[in-house]
């Protein structure tokens, strides 16, 4: 079963039935070296940001993680505190039932659409079974209402 994921930014969160599958991303670069990303996560734990799903790599000497949070304007505050090297993206992100071939269909599903997944992740939200999965793609818009359709269908 597919469902998207809540609203998550200062606006009460929908109920679960709800399609909200357009998110804020957080592309951080920061240095390559034992404890850096630790600082940064720890400081946005301090202003109570909460780090739904992240995946990070080391680029050309450069540490560079994607986050999505559950406080977008708390998270640009505490990066731009720490004067971090940031940028901001819309993504398109699904609540998946953690069950064998859910990820395959979602994706299955866009690629049908000729909709280029560029980069996957996925994580977990607070009190929830299900993976939140992240879609870095070509056609925000047109995966947004994709996904959307394809929740409505488990709903």
């Amino acid at each position: 079963m597919l469902k998207t994921a809540p609203l998550l930014s200062g606006v009460p969160k929908r109920k679960e039935s709800d399609r909200m599958p357009k998110m804020k991303e957080f592309t951080v670069t920061i240095e390559d070296k034992p404890g850096a990303l630790g600082k940064c996560f720890l400081a946005l734990a301090e202003r109570g940001v909460n780090i739904l799903a992240f995946q990070s790599f080391v680029d050309e000497g450069e540490s560079v993680a994607r986050l999505l949070v559950d406080d977008p304007s708390g998270a640009k505050a505490v990066l731009s505190g720490l004067g971090m090297i940031f940028e901001e993206a819309e993504v398109a992100a699904v609540r998946l039932a953690h069950r064998p071939g859910e990820l395959g269909r979602a994706a299955a599903r866009l690629g049908e659409k000729q909709i280029n997944i560029d980069y996957s992740y996925c994580g977990l939200e607070p009190g929830s079974t299900r993976a939140l999965v992240v879609f870095g793609i070509d056609s925000l818009t047109k995966a947004a209402t994709l996904l959307d359709e394809l929740a409505a269908e488990d709903a």
